[in-house]
């Protein structure tokens, strides 16, 4: 995976040429990925549906994170991206189902990451139960679902902590139940801004 080819761009997003995923984390060159938010109606209520990161993941194992996300590689366009969703969470998605939020370009530096993405950020309305989700383990290791309202106002600040619900599978593949609550160190560290300009997003689309 580290040898992967990616698109490289300066900060004004132009393409400045290629390099394998390693050195694109190394040296913190901006390049593309592919995010995908889950949101589902329940009893007239809006929920987020994130993953759980599989504790085989390099950057961030266990931690909740976007529904499905990934590079996009020097071959691809932004329409390739939708491959994420049938790879890791197993749901086929067609492109046209899903609705464009914006572009979202961020930084993370963590100890030898410096991880610049130009984000194509989408939204999929889902009719999917998480019985639904079958999960690429090497990537993923459950689902939870969060009330978006409640999930709004844990990332302004509001509140410390956030009700999951859902399901993880445990190392001998047992699907275990999860009904507790979360703080922010349970979560993939993007920037407060990320969070709050996503749901802002989400939101507008609902």
């Amino acid at each position: 995976m580290e040898s992967e080819l990616l698109k490289i761009f300066d900060e004004k997003r132009n393409p400045i040429g290629v390099a394998s995923r390693e050195e694109v984390h190394k040296k913190g060159f901006w390049h593309e990925t592919f995010q995908c938010w889950f949101v589902s109606k329940e009893e007239e209520k809006d929920y987020i549906l994130l993953q759980i990161r599989s504790d085989q993941k390099k950057d961030y194992p266990n931690l909740l994170d976007i529904t499905s996300a990934g590079h996009l590689l020097v071959t691809e366009t932004v329409q390739d991206g939708i491959r994420e969703i049938k790879e890791e969470i197993g749901i086929d998605v067609r492109f046209n189902d899903l609705i464009s939020l914006g572009i979202f370009d961020y930084c993370v530096t963590r100890e030898e990451l410096i991880d610049r993405e130009i984000a194509h950020v989408f939204l999929y309305k889902s009719n999917h139960a998480l019985d639904d989700f079958v999960l690429q383990k090497e990537e993923v290791s459950g689902m939870v679902k969060i009330e978006l309202d409640a999930f709004y106002e844990f990332w302004i600040g509001d509140k410390e902590y956030v009700s999951i619900k859902g399901f993880e599978i445990d190392q001998d593949g047992n699907k275990v139940e999860i009904d507790r609550m979360a703080c922010k160190e349970d979560f993939v560290p993007h920037e407060n801004l990320y969070y709050e300009t996503i749901i802002r997003w989400i939101y507008n689309e609902l």
